[in-house]
């Protein structure tokens, strides 16, 4: 029966993603929509199969956990609605909701999982609990998300249709991190709308009420999965729409607007108290180094002051944005990781030597830029767990690759590479 169920919404779904006009309106061919839908079930699965038989090593439980969990508050809808309906408002705390930022005793830092659990249990609904007829679910939802990146990096890069789509969709461990059942695909998919609101929003001088809706929704996406994010975020929307209105110094408003907010990132706490994003990050750290997992490893702990935030801005980058190193691997997940980050900074080499031009909005470029960095680096000042890391940072891969990817001078890399063995070649047959 479960089979026969699985197979009914694959097919259902496959056909309804070339059906969404959403979908459609990326100018993807139904054949390309349903690939892709099917890549990312595929990925789900994947990812289900890793939870299963290495989720001890490698710390992929919470896939089960949450699974698991939803299968309890499905089965709670039938026994007692009223705690169903009403257990996800409740503050245990009586307090938490003013903890925004905390780790501890705080509404907040439980909701995102809480949420999460919640829709899961909807899904389950209509799977009689099945985890991976929900991957189709899941998969079908989180779509929009890399659609809407599609869609945005599509008309920022005219011309380059192909290179934009392979960007977007098949980065390894953002394919294998935004389709399992976790929390990242939805939190992609917030960033996604936001951006896609936003860009073509102010670039048709329209906002109209589905636009309003994506962005709220997107927010409200980050606010209840992962809520420093919507933090993170509002400085570079607040940059992207200032270079909008003189695009002419894009590159300095940028700059001189994150400088702004940095500074208001250590001197907010003596305007609210609530609000003390330095120690919020240290705390943060001490959890997790407080977790001491099997990919942990030794970092230089934070003080919440400027001075020791910026003496830990080369480790924070390191671990973030180079890390695992290959001495790092220790199973499957690692080892795919390291093989990754190195040929992303190999692309990054040659971007730097064979870079071009072609972009048709160089704010948007700025803003995924500025918005990546401070990811990475919040990543890197609070989580000293591999693991966590290449996962958090997974997300927003996309908006620093296909830049990168769009902005390098493929023919002429082909061209010398061609030379080159050409030039052997005929080096070879002098010898000889």
């Amino acid at each position: 029966m479960e089979y026969l169920l699985f197979v009914i919404y694959l097919v259902g779904f496959a056909w309804l993603v070339t059906r969404v006009k959403f979908f459609t309106g990326s100018g993807l061919s139904k054949s390309q929509l349903i690939i892709l839908f099917l890549l990312k079930i595929i990925g789900g699965i994947f990812y289900g199969w890793i939870g299963i038989y290495y989720s001890g090593l490698a710390q992929m439980w919470d896939t089960w956990n949450f699974h698991n969990e939803s299968i309890q508050e499905y089965h709670l809808l039938f026994s007692n609605p009223q705690e169903y309906f009403s257990n996800l408002f409740r503050d245990p705390y009586h307090g938490g909701i003013s903890r925004f930022l905390d780790t501890t005793d705080s509404y907040w830092n439980d909701l995102k999982g809480n949420i999460f659990i919640k829709i899961l249990s909807v899904f389950n609904l209509l799977s009689l609990g099945n985890y991976y007829i929900n991957i189709i679910f899941y998969s079908f939802i989180t779509l929009f998300g890399p659609i809407a990146t599609y869609r945005v990096m599509k008309d920022v890069f005219p011309g380059k249709k192909q290179v934009v789509l392979l960007a977007t969709f098949l980065i390894p461990s953002f394919l294998y991190w935004t389709s399992g059942i976790h929390k990242e695909g939805l939190i992609f998919t917030g960033i996604s709308l936001i951006i896609y609101a936003v860009y073509f929003g102010t670039k048709e001088k329209k906002f109209g009420v589905k636009r309003i809706i994506s962005l709220l929704l997107g927010f409200l996406l980050l606010l209840t999965l992962r809520n420093f994010l919507v933090i993170i975020i509002i400085p570079a929307l607040i940059a992207l729409l200032t270079a909008k209105r003189w695009p002419k110094y894009s590159l300095v408003l940028f700059s001189s607007l994150y400088l702004f907010f940095g500074v208001l990132f250590f001197t907010f706490k003596y305007i609210n108290p609530k609000f003390d994003f330095p120690q919020a990050v240290v705390n943060k750290q001490k959890q997790f180094i407080e977790l001491k997992g099997t990919s942990s490893v030794p970092i230089r702990q934070l003080e919440p002051n400027a001075l020791s935030f910026l003496k830990n801005t080369p480790q924070a980058i390191t671990l973030s944005a180079v890390r695992p190193f290959p001495g790092d691997v220790h199973h499957i997940l690692s080892l795919a990781a390291a093989l990754e980050i190195d040929l992303l900074l190999l692309l990054f080499v040659l971007f730097l030597i064979f870079h071009k031009n072609g972009i048709a909005s160089k704010n948007l470029i700025y803003f995924c830029i500025f918005f990546s960095i401070s990811v990475l680096l919040a990543i890197g000042f609070s989580v000293n767990n591999l693991g966590a890391i290449v996962r958090y940072r997974s997300v927003i891969l996309p908006f620093l690759v296909i830049p990168m990817i769009a902005l390098t001078d493929w023919p002429r890399i082909r061209a010398l590479f061609s030379n080159n063995i050409k030039n052997n070649h005929n080096v070879s047959n002098l010898n000889s």
